[in-house]
């Protein structure tokens, strides 16, 4: 499901700092051309906060970015004949750099938010996903989110699950700057539970199987990605095409499986 609840209000303090700084952008280092992709005519600048597996991490060598995010993205600069360059930046600093011009698109398991569409434009649709809880398998007595009040939750900064986290009646919220963060935090059992994206919390328990961590409870909040743009970009048309010129010629059933394990749900 879908990620990050972002602070509009910071978001556009953000920019208009950055507007003010001749659009220096004041985030992580970013990234060196992505060599994945061929060049052609031109270059699309794509913001990402790779640490959002499956969704987007560096590989191991720390060369490149990999992901079901990277690969679409990169899929979708092939159609459109132009290389993709893939900027590192930390996730509150995407719509800032979208507006300020830094980046031309912005793919990082970002959650369509009225919010954030007041802020910048979104493509279509290019995931469904949802929140869930996890926590050690030793705790029975939290079965969902129901069992959270008065508990010690981890989140990631920013992010649709700390915006839930922050709801519940009694809790103390530990917000980290990456999900590894937090599930380290839950593995110490410094905290009773996370609350994060179920495609992220089925990674993390795929990858690290002696974690000694479970989901539990129902899938929550049911909510859609979406690649953002600056308001009013005239290629953003373009983009939708190719997104469902993908959808439609089986590539995009490709990319979801090698990530997913399944084919899309029609």
């Amino acid at each position: 499901m879908k990620k990050r609840a972002l602070a509009i209000g910071v978001a556009l303090l953000l920019t208009t700092l950055l507007g003010g700084c001749g659009g220096t952008e004041q985030a992580k280092p970013a990234a060196k051309p992505d060599a994945k992709t061929s060049a052609t005519s031109g270059t699309i600048k794509v913001g990402t906060e790779p640490t959002f597996a499956p969704f987007e991490f560096a590989d191991k060598d720390a060369k490149n970015y990999d992901g079901f995010d990277m690969d679409l993205i990169r899929a979708i600069g092939q159609k459109l004949n132009r290389k993709v360059e893939i900027v590192n930046m930390g996730f509150d600093a995407l719509i800032p750099a979208l507006n300020s011009g830094n980046i031309d698109v912005a793919i990082a398991g970002m959650s369509i938010t009225e919010d954030r569409k007041k802020a910048v434009d979104f493509s279509d649709p290019y995931y469904v996903s949802g929140l869930t809880v996890v926590v050690n398998k030793d705790n029975t007595a939290i079965k969902g989110i129901n069992d959270l009040t008065n508990k010690k939750i981890a989140v990631q900064i920013g992010t649709t699950g700390a915006d839930k986290a922050a709801k519940i009646q009694g809790t103390t919220v530990r917000a980290f700057n990456t999900n590894t963060e937090a599930f380290l935090e839950l593995k110490n059992k410094n905290v009773d539970a996370v609350i994060i994206d179920k495609p992220v919390a089925a990674y993390y328990l795929t990858k690290e199987p002696k974690s000694g961590a479970m989901m539990v409870g129902e899938t929550m909040d049911a909510e859609s990605y979406g690649m953002a743009m600056k308001k009013n970009n005239k290629r953003l048309g373009k983009l939708n095409k190719v997104l469902a010129e993908l959808k439609q010629n089986g590539e995009y059933d490709k990319l979801y499986k090698k990530w997913f394990g399944t084919a899309p749900q029609k």
